[in-house]
């Protein structure tokens, strides 16, 4: 008898129905600064939360090297314990500090599906890079 093993792919519906593999993380960044978030799995859903500071906290999907800020193609958390929470398959987020004065501090959770980066296409396009 053989057995199938089951893989998990990107359009597997039951790897975003199924409760996500938590991971957290969090940080500071100084003024002007901007980290690339890379994830283990492809994501579920991603909370972002500016904690413990006040500033302008970005979140976006691009770094900020490739887009034009004329687009605003980023979510802006303006005040301390402000969050976003999105929905999205993903295998990375960029976080930037848009105040020019002050440092700022994050906290980010993600539930993560069981389905392979490798697996995840690039995002491009109109609302992540234009």
């Amino acid at each position: 008898m053989a057995w199938n093993y089951y893989n998990p792919g990107i359009g597997a519906v039951g790897s975003y129905q199924v409760s996500g593999h938590p991971w957290l993380s969090g940080s500071s960044l100084l003024q002007g600064a901007e980290v690339q978030i890379e994830f283990p799995f492809v994501t579920k859903s991603i909370t972002v939360k500016q904690s413990g500071s006040t500033g302008l906290l970005r979140v976006h999907f691009a770094p900020t090297s490739s887009t034009s800020h004329a687009f605003r193609n980023y979510w802006e958390l303006n005040s301390e314990d402000e969050s976003v929470t999105m929905n999205v398959k993903c295998k990375t987020v960029y976080i930037s500090n848009g105040n020019q004065v002050h440092p700022t501090q994050y906290q980010i959770f993600a539930e993560l599906t069981g389905i392979d980066t490798k697996m995840m296409y690039a995002l491009t396009g109109s609302g992540i890079t234009e």
